[in-house]
């Protein structure tokens, strides 16, 4: 534990270095837009390959093998590739500080304000998932009870995450992707040399090929949707293309990254896989990756491996806890103080920052897994938000009333149909969201030509 500390001091001192160099909003929030190529490609990866993919998925891959994490890697890869062909550069384009400042300019500030209220939550409730697979690395590299650890990890990453912002993170992030990248590559490689690793991932295939009960076609359709659909427009990905220095940097940088993603993502899920024969009395899922660092692996490696779990968790829950902070600061407080100077700005961002880190304490010690709270995450109130941010950017179509309708159908649609334990919440919120935004309203260019008698 103590080697964490370490590694994690050092992280928050090169935070602290880059820190000096913010000075406004902009600079904390989007990196005063300059990042280059490595910058972009590291900093999109980093945040996007958090707890979820490591701790989550393996832990997902040992309870219900490939069905149960389709999401990850599969769907994220997927929605970052998509991200960036059809969203990176046409969002730059917009020079936004929030992915809310669209729905300002394009439809009124009540639907910025009301986008803002139901983006917060799927940040901070990614930023808990982050916070709780801390405390369970911290928890697996020594004696100290769970809650305590997530104490300890909500305490640093609060701190970690308060100080430099976007620019700082862009630094350590290429620190925190090459560790992880290695980590991970040495891992599968020593789990794979085992004698019966082989045997166990093949018996696990045939088995699941050969399944009696497949999921229906509307639940392998909310399956696919939630990553792909849901987290199209993250706030976490629209900041890593608005912080790039051109828009053909964050199309590029978010493709490439993509790619990367999904290739090293696969070695959770089949490390999760094989455990399943290699350490079957292993209680709790979620210290699958650890446990077989410190299982397979010499000591050092082992500590090597503990730093990139480390740095996929620090480079997501900053991510996290910024994008709900920016949300707050910039779209929220900000707009009802009276010509506030760049230093207010930036203490409202810090301060926010901190409240969140708060908040995301509390709901991981409280949550159940990691999983589930990332999959919450990408569904909750996103629908709207989608085709919201899709018809503002590629169409004329619509007024503010079209944007309230989409928002608040496709938010009380899921919610009702998550509380009725309906099959598919997502993709009947997604559905609402779009009938919602087409139906009640006038195309926009409709309304002008009216207003102006033309």
């Amino acid at each position: 534990m103590i080697v964490i500390l370490v590694y994690v001091a050092l992280q928050l001192g090169i935070g602290y270095w880059v820190s000096k160099r913010v000075a406004t909003e902009a600079d904390y929030l989007v990196a005063g837009r300059s990042l280059g190529f490595g910058l972009t490609m590291f900093s999109v990866f980093a945040t996007w390959f958090g707890a979820e993919t490591c701790i989550g998925s393996a832990a997902e891959a040992r309870d219900s093998g490939m069905s149960g994490v389709i999401s990850d890697p599969f769907g994220y890869a997927i929605c970052m590739f998509l991200f960036g062909l059809l969203l990176a550069a046409p969002l730059w384009r917009k020079k936004l500080i929030t992915l809310a400042d669209l729905y300002r300019s394009r439809f009124a500030p009540g639907v910025e304000r009301l986008a803002a209220l139901l983006m917060i939550p799927t940040s901070v409730l990614w930023a808990a998932a982050q916070v709780r697979a801390f405390g369970i690395v911290l928890t697996s590299s020594s004696s100290v009870e769970i809650e305590v650890a997530i104490s300890i990890a909500a305490a640093i990453v609060v701190l970690y995450s308060m100080m430099g912002g976007v620019l700082a993170d862009a630094f350590t992030d290429v620190i925190q992707g090459s560790v992880l990248i290695v980590g991970l590559v040495i891992l599968g490689v020593a789990v794979f040399m085992q004698p019966t690793a082989g045997t166990h991932l093949a018996e696990f295939g045939a088995a699941f090929f050969a399944s009696d009960t497949p999921p229906s076609w509307l639940m392998r359709m909310e399956t696919w949707a939630i990553p792909i659909v849901g987290s199209l427009v993250a706030q976490e990905l629209v900041v890593r293309a608005v912080s790039a220095r051109s828009e053909g940097v964050a199309r590029k940088a978010t493709l490439i990254a993509s790619g990367i993603y999904f290739v090293v993502g696969l070695i959770p899920v089949l490390i999760g896989i094989v455990s399943l024969g290699l350490m079957p009395e292993l209680p709790n899922g979620e210290q699958v990756l650890p446990a077989m660092a410190h299982q397979y692996l010499p000591r050092v490696l082992a500590v090597v491996f503990v730093g990139a779990l480390v740095s996929a968790i620090l480079s997501t829950v900053d991510s996290a806890l910024l994008v709900a902070g920016a949300l707050l600061s910039h779209n929220l407080v900000t707009p009802m103080l009276r010509h506030p100077d760049e230093k207010t700005k930036l203490l409202m961002a810090r301060l926010a920052v901190a409240l969140f880190g708060v908040l995301a304490y509390v709901l991981a010690l409280y949550a159940d897994t990691v999983y589930g709270l990332v999959e919450e995450a990408s569904a909750f109130g996103s629908s709207g938000i989608v085709v919201v941010t899709l018809m503002g950017l590629f169409s004329r179509y619509g007024s503010a009333l079209n944007a309230y309708a989409a928002l608040f159908a496709g938010l009380s649609v899921y919610v009702v149909a998550d509380w009725q334990g309906l099959e598919t919440p997502f993709v009947l919120s997604l559905v609402s969201a779009w009938v919602a935004y087409l139906l009640p309203g006038r195309g926009r260019k409709r309304m002008e030509s009216e207003e102006t008698g033309v």
